[in-house]
């Protein structure tokens, strides 16, 4: 009887060399790069730091978007061109568009986070943000020619570099404090009813009547006034992971680890991103498992937990 073949011993280092190797081509870095950040911040299997990568529709809690989600993912072409021909007019077709593309979610439970990309109005919202851009910065806007071509293409990704520059000054917008983001919405929509154009007139007319409703006074349950005001998380939220298509970084929703004291390897969840004047996130608000509060923090403070992405490329 003939000897058994010995099993072969894994040279050493050669799961830490297979590790590295994965990680440089999930980060896009160096080898070398790559081995650095795996031994500095001691990153596992299919984790990466925040500054690299990205994550679009992370994998969530809400079984009903993800399946939103996938449904979206097998649209045919012909759906694929109505959606971006529609999405081509602007202010409230692009609006309604990227409502419909980023669905509303919810955080894990017991995370402390609640729902995510929600919020009554946020199309209103995101139409009229367009309608501040196309009264305040009208050199901003693409063709009008220029969209109706692409949006033949059929493709999200190309609408989006056209749109590139009014998608990043209306998240601009929402960083504005409530009160001064409402006067300007305010001032371009009388401004928006003067204008030529027929459809954008027409869609400030309309919004004008919409925003009065939504900052005219209520009653609640127990008979106390109040003000249900703009949806601003939940288009944050949504112009957060649209700017993340082209720019890379991580939507709200991702799962993270923090590496800063005295938070250190607690695990949290991104609920928005800070943006400069171009290129991906400088920073995220983040919400610490069980805090009470979001906190700030730079992408090198935050690991990427792995498998996040629910549509991976």
């Amino acid at each position: 009887m003939s000897d058994p073949i010995p099993r072969r011993t894994p040279a050493p280092g050669r799961a830490r060399k297979r590790a590295i190797r994965e990680h440089a081509a999930r980060a896009g870095v160096a080898y070398s790069e790559a081995a650095r950040q795996l031994e500095s911040v001691g990153l596992r299997p299919g984790e990466t730091l925040s500054r690299y990568g990205r994550t679009i529709y992370p994998i969530g809690f809400d079984p009903h978007r993800q399946l939103l989600v996938e449904r979206r993912e097998r649209r045919s072409f012909e759906e694929r061109v109505s959606d971006t021909r529609r999405a081509a007019i602007l202010p409230h077709g692009r609006a309604r568009h990227l409502v419909e593309r980023f669905p509303p979610s919810r955080g894990r439970t017991g995370s402390g986070v609640g729902s995510l990309y929600h919020g009554e109005g946020r199309e209103e919202l995101l139409s009229m943000l367009y309608i501040v851009i196309v009264a305040e910065s009208p050199g901003l806007l693409p063709e009008v020619g220029d969209l109706a071509w692409i949006a033949e293409l059929g493709e999200d990704t190309a609408l989006d570099t056209a749109c590139a520059d009014i998608d990043r000054e209306a998240r601009r917008l929402l960083g504005q404090d409530p009160l001064a983001l409402w006067s300007s919405i305010q001032q371009a929509l009388t401004v928006a009813e003067r204008i030529v154009d027929g459809q954008v007139r027409q869609e400030a007319i309309r919004q004008t009547a919409l925003l009065s409703t939504m900052m005219t006074p209520r009653l609640g349950y127990a008979g106390e006034p109040y003000v249900p005001g703009l949806p601003v998380a939940g288009a944050r939220q949504i112009l957060d992971a649209l700017l993340i298509v082209a720019d890379d970084g991580h939507a709200p929703g991702t799962r993270v680890r923090l590496l800063t004291q005295p938070h250190d390897a607690r695990s949290a969840t991104i609920i928005g991103a800070r943006w400069g004047s171009s290129g991906p996130p400088v920073g995220y608000l983040v919400w610490v498992d069980g805090a009470t509060a979001p906190l700030s923090a730079r992408p090198d403070d935050l690991i990427v937990l792995a498998d996040q992405e629910t549509l991976p490329r």
